[in-house]
């Protein structure tokens, strides 16, 4: 088992992309395994982590489907419904909630 070349942060040579990086020019990894890996030093902490893929092997986005896209609005529309008086929010209810922001303060809303 080989280890990765690691490097400081900012000093990565060219060619190197993170996966974020990577898809704001349009790509994705494509199968390939990590080339690098970027540390960022913290005090008190381990160090931040970042994987290196390299951009010659990248490989373009795959378009969105029509049937992609109608799972996804679904996905997003459901979030919106609150649980408890199943009414659409306008908004995704927040998870550390569980319900929209009117069902989890009743006694704010009579206040107003």
């Amino acid at each position: 088992m080989s280890t990765l070349p690691v490097y400081r942060w900012r000093l990565a040579p060219d060619g190197y992309a993170t996966f974020r990086q990577l898809r704001t020019c349009g790509l994705r990894p494509g199968g390939q395994d990590v080339a690098a890996v970027l540390e960022r030093p913290r005090k008190r902490r381990g160090p931040l982590v970042a994987y290196l893929y390299r951009i010659d092997l990248a490989k373009p986005v795959r378009p969105m489907t029509p049937a992609k896209r109608a799972a996804l609005a679904k996905a997003n529309a459901a979030r919106r419904v609150c649980p408890a008086c199943r009414r659409d929010a306008g908004y995704r209810i927040p998870s550390s909630l569980g319900m929209c922001v009117p069902c989890a303060y009743p006694e704010e809303q009579c206040a107003a």
